[in-house]
């Protein structure tokens, strides 16, 4: 496919599962179980991957899918999403990272995908390749049993206990309704149930079985275990709330638990958890990351694909430094319903497509960009409009980690 420093970068053949699995776990200081890598492969096939090979040996590996990925307006768009981007510490500064995302962008643009997006290991790469961050995550810490909820917070119930074959049989159908109305959501591939849920509802990572609280509008999933302090910690690995009914039915369990010192979640700026608890200083953020990175590769068809959340009418002015889909687009919003296409008119805004890609699910602020001079704006009236018509009714939330 394509050639540089000596470094070949072709498709992947099936006998190099092993070759790149190795390399995975070394760049990603990881260990994969046999069922691990089987399971990855049904979620992303080899067939699609790319390596870089120098002579005989694999230095670098990409490998992608094409995911149906909710944007706001309940709306879905195809996109790339991509997965397992490394390069052999021996070949650093080669260009062959380059060369393999040119070759995903080539493949992406010929099937028309609209959108790629990741989960990125670091924060300083991938700026350089249109790429910006556009979901937010924030990681809490709450005492066990010491948030009491206001008088005035609901007590729906409706939460049982659900064992592994009722799990298996009820919570891909409540994803599946939460992922229609979720900005950055995906269809979860049944692989995917199985390698990181159902094939974990055992004893494992040192801890209890992974346990199922399931409500009719949501789950919660989560496990116990004892940290070196000798402190009990519940950990919610996945928390789906279709409704405020069922989000608030899940914690009022989560937060009763006995013996549990510390309960450990993720939630988006949003939630309402700590203005439903009497002291909100106990729902404390430890931490804060971008839990999923998008490039727009096609202008008009992004932007025409979700809706806003007002009317809007101006020129963009998109610089695109990694290829070519960057521009002057007019983008014209009447009740929601966009249309976007190249123009020659006098841009109102100029922005990078790594922003454009940050503003796309609504998680981020245009007038946040235009305070750091990476948004330019005609005049403040204008910035208002565009900075209101992107925000988004309910917070952007990865669906599934890849």
């Amino acid at each position: 496919m394509a050639s540089t420093n000596g470094v070949i970068v072709r498709s992947a053949r099936a006998e190099e599962r092993a070759e790149i699995a190795r390399l995975s776990q070394l760049c990603f200081g990881v260990r994969f179980a046999p069922a691990d890598i089987e399971y990855s492969t049904e979620v992303f096939p080899t067939e699609r991957a790319l390596v870089a090979v120098d002579g005989d040996r694999i230095v670098g590996h990409a490998n992608d899918r094409v995911m149906t990925v909710t944007v706001p307006g309940e709306r879905t768009v195809r996109a790339s999403g991509v997965t397992s981007v490394v390069v052999a510490p021996t070949h650093r500064r080669r260009g062959i990272l380059r060369s393999i995302y040119t070759e995903l962008h080539r493949r992406s643009e010929s099937e028309g995908l609209p959108l790629t997006i990741f989960t990125a290991s670091e924060g300083t790469i991938y700026g350089r390749f249109g790429y910006g961050p556009a979901i937010v995550s924030n990681e809490v810490s709450i005492r066990g049993r010491t948030a009491e909820f206001r008088s005035t917070t609901a007590d729906p119930g409706g939460v049982r206990i659900a064992d592994l074959d009722e799990a298996k049989t009820v919570l891909p159908e409540i994803y599946d309704r939460w992922r229609r109305l979720v900005p950055g959501a995906q269809i979860r591939p049944e692989a995917r149930w199985q390698q990181r849920i159902f094939a974990d509802g055992v004893q494992s990572e040192g801890g209890s079985p992974l346990f199922f609280l399931v409500h009719p509008d949501g789950y919660a999933i989560f496990r116990r275990a004892w940290n070196d302090a000798g402190k009990n910690i519940a950990s919610i690995h996945e928390l789906r709330a279709i409704t405020p009914e069922a989000h608030i039915a899940l914690w009022r369990v989560l937060l009763s638990l006995d013996l549990v010192d510390t309960v450990e979640a993720e939630l988006t700026d949003h939630d309402p958890l700590p203005y439903l608890v009497t002291n909100p200083r106990l729902v404390k953020v430890t931490g804060r990351h971008d839990a999923l990175w998008a490039r727009v590769m096609d202008v008009p068809a992004a932007l025409s694909a979700r809706t806003y959340r007002r009317d809007l009418d101006v020129v963009l002015s998109v610089d695109d430094p990694f290829r070519d889909a960057g521009g002057a687009f007019a983008l014209r919003v009447r009740d929601g319903i966009a249309e976007c296409e190249p123009t020659d008119r006098t841009p109102d805004l100029e922005l990078g497509i790594d922003v454009l890609g940050s503003l796309y699910f609504g998680a981020y602020r245009a007038r946040t960009f235009a305070a750091a001079n990476r948004i330019q704006a005609k005049d403040p009236a204008t910035l208002r409009a565009f900075d209101e018509a992107f925000t988004s009714e309910r917070d952007a939330e990865l669906g599934w980690f890849f």
